[in-house]
This record gives C-alpha cells, sequence and structure tokens, in this order.
C-alpha cells in the first residue's frame, strides 16, 4: 500500500472539514440521528441513492429538506399516491403554438424530478409503473420522454422513505428497484433526551437559519476523492467473502444461511461495501481502508439486499440478524487486522 502524499493528506483534511461544518448545520435543526445523517453523507460522496425506513414523525422530510440546504442544492419533494403517473414524475411534451407564425411545435415541460435532490416520499405507495419511472434517473442520470433523452442535473441523490407498519394498499418495491439503492437506512425513534429537545425546540416561536457548505463544484471534487482511496486486497477479500456467503449456491455458505436465507446479495452489493467503507474511512481522517469500516456499511447495503427464508420469518429473524451472525463467524484476516493496527490516523478527530 502506497503511503499518502501531502496532496492527499489536504484533500482528506479538506472532506473532513466540510464533512464537520455540514453535520453543525444539520445539528441546528435535526436533533440527534447521527448515524443516519452520516450514512446520508457517505452515499452522497459516493454518489449513490437511499432509502429510509422509518415511522412518520421522524423528520425525514425535514431532515432530508436540512441537507439539500446545507450542499447548496436544489430539492423537490415528490409525494408518491396511488394515482401518481410516470409522467407526473418525469415530465410530459406538450403542444405549444407560435402565435407570430401559427406552427405548432411540442415543447418538453421538466417533471419534478429534474433537482439535485429528490424525496421520493412513501415510495412504496405508487404502483410498478410509477415506481419504475425512477430507474433510468437513478441509474444513467436522464430520462427519456417521447424518444428524447433529457439529460438530468447532477449531482443527482434520490432519497425515498417507506413506512414499515401500513401496508394495505402498498406496492412493495421488487428486488431490481431495492438493488438500485446503495444504502437503506433505518430512522428510529429518538431516546428520551433527544425527544425532550425536539418537543422544546418545536413548540417554541423560533426559526432557524441553515447556511450552505459546499456547492455542486465542492461535491464533485469529494466525491472523486473518495474513488481515489487505497483499498488493500485483504480488505477487498473480506467485502467479498461479505457478500459471497450470503449466497446459498456458493460453497462459503453456511448451514444456517441457507436455512435463514432463501435470496442473498449480488456484485453490486460487494461493490458498495467497498464504496461505502471508503467514504467512512475518509470521514473518520483516513486515508486508507481497514476491515472495520467494511464492517460499519455492512448493514445499510446488505440488509434490502438479503431474502429471509419463509423458516426464518417464522422464529423471528430479520436481515439484521443475520448480518449480526455473518460480522460475528466471518472475521477479517489477522494480517489485515494487523496492518489496521499499523496504520496510523492521518487527521486527527
Amino acid at each position: 500500500m502506497t503511503e499518502p502524499t501531502s496532496k492527499d493528506l489536504d484533500q482528506v483534511k479538506q472532506l473532513r472539514d466540510a464533512y464537520a461544518a455540514m453535520k453543525a448545520e444539520m445539528r441546528k435543526v435535526i436533533v440527534g440521528q447521527d448515524q443516519v445523517v452520516d450514512e446520508l453523507f457517505m452515499a452522497l460522496f459516493c454518489r449513490g441513492h437511499c432509502l429510509l425506513i422509518g415511522v412518520p414523525g421522524l423528520a425525514k422530510t425535514l431532515m432530508i429538506s436540512t441537507l439539500a440546504k446545507v450542499l447548496s442544492l436544489s430539492f423537490n419533494r415528490i409525494q408518491f399516491t396511488p394515482d401518481l403517473m410516470p409522467a407526473d414524475i418525469t415530465g410530459t411534451e406538450v403542444i405549444q403554438e407560435d402565435r407570430a407564425s401559427g406552427r405548432r411545435d411540442f415543447k418538453f415541460l421538466h417533471g419534478p424530478v429534474f433537482a439535485n435532490v429528490i424525496l421520493a416520499d412513501e415510495i412504496n405507495r405508487t404502483p410498478p409503473k410509477t415506481q419504475a419511472a425512477l430507474l433510468e434517473a437513478m441509474q444513467e442520470y436522464q430520462v427519456t420522454v417521447g424518444g428524447q433523452r433529457h439529460e438530468l442535473q447532477k449531482p443527482f441523490f434520490v432519497l425515498a422513505t417507506q413506512n414499515p407498519i401500513e401496508q394495505e394498499g402498498t406496492y412493495p418495491l421488487p428486488e431490481a428497484q431495492l438493488d438500485r439503492f446503495m444504502f437503506m437506512v433505518k430512522v428510529d425513534y429518538p431516546s428520551a433526551p433527544e425527544e425532550r429537545e425536539i418537543l422544546r425546540r418545536t413548540t417554541e416561536d423560533a426559526q432557524t437559519d441553515v447556511r450552505a457548505i459546499l456547492g455542486a463544484k465542492e461535491i464533485f471534487d469529494l466525491q472523486a476523492i473518495v474513488r481515489r482511496v487505497p483499498v488493500g486486497d485483504a480488505v477487498l477479500d473480506y467485502a467479498l467473502r461479505l457478500t459471497r456467503t450470503t449466497r446459498l449456491t456458493t460453497e462459503d455458505a453456511p448451514a444456517w444461511i441457507k436455512e435463514w436465507l432463501q435470496w442473498g446479495a449480488g456484485p453490486r452489493a460487494s461493490q458498495n461495501l467497498v464504496l461505502g467503507a471508503k467514504a467512512h474511512a475518509l470521514l473518520h481522517g483516513r486515508f486508507h481502508v481497514s476491515a472495520d469500516d467494511v464492517r460499519a456499511c455492512a448493514k445499510p447495503v446488505l440488509r434490502h439486499r438479503l431474502i429471509t427464508s419463509f423458516a426464518a420469518e417464522a422464529e423471528g429473524i430479520t436481515t439484521d440478524n443475520v448480518i449480526d451472525r455473518l460480522l460475528e463467524e466471518l472475521k477479517p484476516n489477522e494480517s489485515q487486522a494487523l496492518l489496521d493496527g499499523k496504520l496510523p490516523k492521518v487527521i486527527k478527530q
């Protein structure tokens, strides 16, 4: 592994400082939820999308709109409903007449997907046809309407939400669409002190201004830094083992995996484990990736890519339980653990 140059260290400090400033601004509005905020920033710096799971009232919408303000990016919210059509997301062509010449031409009216940060609120409330309208946008950064391709604004970041308690009249996302999301982020209830602070803030007549920290160009630069972080072969092997062990058809899969799962994670999971680990390392002031960085990303990367079996569901076993046992049994190589101990942090926290 090559030693980081002074330029590398400056870039790590730049990202670290930007991250600290953005988190400080987020805390002006959002109480707690530090891990959720961390995972959102990690996905952003990796050019990924997030699916947030949480009951109503946990400030998911406020968190996402505040994130857009901190990043000085355009923001649109799309409320998914059963009658929402694909054109309501992507936009549509209308006939426009030139009054001077009388000529009629088609003009494309941009839909709400043409923004930097998209909140797809309650994405499982709309039929699959409309859900699929986001697929091309998320993967290709474009939409096709009337045979014409329209480029989306970059950076482009989709944050979708789902309500886990109301399942009547919903359309669960198919596995192919779930796989498009880099992270599935669980938004849990706040602690008692955090909820007390929420009550104090939200019942007072006070407004908080959030300062923009980064623009589009700075985000592109920081995204490029993440891609340049070196990863050792031992870390790559560990990420690969975590993913391949979940597949029932491989020799690496233990008996309990074959009992608890009916489907494992695909290659995109391995890619996102490594990318997420790179961002996690940088946000903690290191220009090298360790196995602990991979472990920190395991749950948000894998939980929506594993399908539990009927036997596991009958026992109340969730994908998070599967990942916990996987991390407990699948240890990094000793040589890598020794290497991690020898490499110092390049930025002090």
